[in-house]
C-alpha cells in the first residue's frame, strides 16, 4: 500500500451549526456536501480546504458523546500552516471568535522558538495555527 495523502478527518459534534460556522467562516473551509438524515445522524457534511477534508457529523440518533479531553489517547489537535500567526490571530478575533487557549497567560506563544496559537472549535477540537514548518 502506498498512501498518497491524508484525505480527511472525521469530527463528531453535538453543536453542528456552531461547528459548521467555525470551520467555514473562521477557518475558511467550503461545504462540499451536506447530507441530512445520514445513517441515523441528523447531519453528515463534507468540508474542504485545498486538498484536506473534514467529515463533520452529528451523533447517531439517541447517542450522547463523551466530552473531548487532551488526556484521551489518539489525536490531540490539528495543526494548520498560515503565512503569519499574528495576522491570522487578528483576523479570527475580528470575526468575533475568541475561544483561544492560553499558555502561561499568552495566546500567541513560542515552542522551540516558533510562534503559534491554539483555538478551540465549538465541539472541543483543538486547532493549532503556526507559520513555520517543522524542519
Amino acid at each position: 500500500m502506498t498512501i498518497k495523502m491524508i484525505h480527511h478527518i472525521c469530527i463528531q459534534t453535538e453543536n453542528y451549526k456552531e461547528s459548521l460556522d467555525f470551520y467555514t467562516r473562521i477557518l475558511g473551509f467550503e461545504i462540499v456536501k451536506e447530507s441530512k438524515n445520514f445513517h441515523n445522524r441528523e447531519y453528515n457534511t463534507w468540508l474542504k480546504l485545498e486538498n484536506f477534508m473534514i467529515e463533520l457529523q452529528t451523533p447517531k440518533n439517541g447517542d450522547e458523546f463523551s466530552q473531548w479531553s487532551s488526556l484521551n489517547a489518539g489525536p490531540v489537535h490539528m495543526g494548520f500552516l498560515v503565512d503569519n500567526v499574528e495576522n491570522e490571530y487578528e483576523r479570527i478575533k475580528k470575526l468575533g471568535y475568541d475561544n483561544f487557549k492560553t499558555k502561561n497567560g499568552e495566546i500567541i506563544y513560542k515552542v522551540e522558538g516558533e510562534s503559534l496559537f491554539k483555538i478551540k472549535a465549538p465541539e472541543g477540537t483543538e486547532i493549532e495555527i503556526r507559520d513555520t514548518d517543522i524542519k
